[in-house]
């Protein structure tokens, strides 16, 4: 591997707040940080993942095990909500959906931030908005 290959580059994913709290407590019990903490996690993950690599569409035991393995984003949402009312005894409509939108925003800002870095997306002050960068294709 060259030195490009083994560079440390920064990663990004999104999880409810509250699974960032458990896993921030667990990465303090364990003297880790949060960083490394879910880095252990997924290469803890990846070694013991096996993947049903059976093509049968017939092998009903694999469409069970695929379908049951993933986790789809409406149960995602799920938990998302569960954790929000676990944390509160009601919540109305507008408070549930307040809750799931929080972080829109500084995800938003961030995505932006990083297509204009990238040079896909640029702000254009004049045309109040917004648009993608004429890459000349």
């Amino acid at each position: 591997m060259s030195d490009a290959d083994t560079e440390r580059v920064g990663v990004r994913t999104y999880v409810p707040r509250f699974q960032k709290s458990e896993w921030a407590e667990e990465a303090a019990e364990l003297d880790m940080s949060q960083a490394e903490f879910v880095r252990t996690m997924v290469q803890a993950g990846r070694r013991s993942f096996q993947l049903d690599e059976s093509d049968d569409p017939t092998d009903r035991n694999a469409d069970e095990t695929r379908s049951g393995d993933a986790t789809p984003r409406v149960d995602g949402l799920q938990d998302r909500l569960l954790g929000l009312l676990d944390s509160s005894e009601h919540l109305s409509w507008d408070e549930l959906v307040a809750g799931l939108t929080d972080d829109i925003e500084d995800r938003l800002d961030a995505a932006l931030s990083d297509l204009q870095e990238q040079g896909r997306v640029t702000h254009s002050g004049r045309h109040g908005g917004y648009t993608l960068v004429d890459d000349g294709e």
